[in-house]
């Protein structure tokens, strides 16, 4: 794919504030919303300083390239699309790549791995979830499978789960050890946030 079919965006706060950071032009990669990013950051604030982010649909990267530029101290990547794959490496490359771990493939079979990569690092873990919008084939089980990828996160090593979902879904108040925290929504987006119970 050439360069130029590649859509842009920049990092918006931070260590590599105002970075340019490629997004490639392809359906399964949706750039996450710049007001949805912002409203993310705004939130996570300066609470994800030396802590662990991993992106599990990662597609070119943006929302944990922003992490990193945040102050995260090791950001983990899966995508399991050639092209955005190829795009995230050069992002990853752009910035810090001594504090990000990437894989190639797909999350729902790579994330018992990294799971237990993260669970042996002293640092809490923010994880945050963009499954693909099943829309064209029904809703297909994609969020079912999303839901049972929360359940396996040790929530005493979890700082936040946030995850990013169609408006119209009903997200569960708990998750293995996790409860709902909070939902804002933005148009056909939404993002619910998920803490461990013993600090809710």
């Amino acid at each position: 794919m050439a360069k130029q079919d590649n859509f842009t965006t920049k990092i918006i706060g931070g260590e590599f504030k105002g970075k340019v950071i490629e997004i490639p032009n392809i359906f399964t990669t949706r750039s996450s919303k710049g007001i949805l990013k912002e409203s993310l950051f705004n939130t996570l604030q300066f609470d994800i300083m030396d802590k662990n982010f991993v992106e599990v649909f990662s597609g070119s990267g943006s929302i944990g390239l922003e992490a990193l530029s945040r102050g995260a101290s090791q950001c983990y990547f899966i995508e399991y699309n050639k092209v955005a794959y190829k795009v995230l490496q050069e992002n990853i490359q752009k910035l810090d790549p001594s504090r990000c771990q990437h894989m190639f493939g797909d999350s729902f079979e790579k994330f018992d791995t990294l799971l237990s990569m993260v669970e042996k690092r002293d640092e809490k873990t923010y994880f945050y979830f963009d499954p693909p919008f099943a829309t064209r084939d029904g809703m297909d089980d994609v969020y079912e499978k999303t839901l049972a990828l929360i359940e396996k996160i040790d929530a005493s090593k979890c700082m936040m789960v946030v995850v990013e979902h169609m408006t119209q879904l009903d997200m569960p108040d708990d998750i293995g050890g996790l409860t709902k925290h909070k939902r804002k929504k933005f148009g056909r987006s939404t993002m619910t946030y998920y803490v461990p119970k013993e600090d809710y």
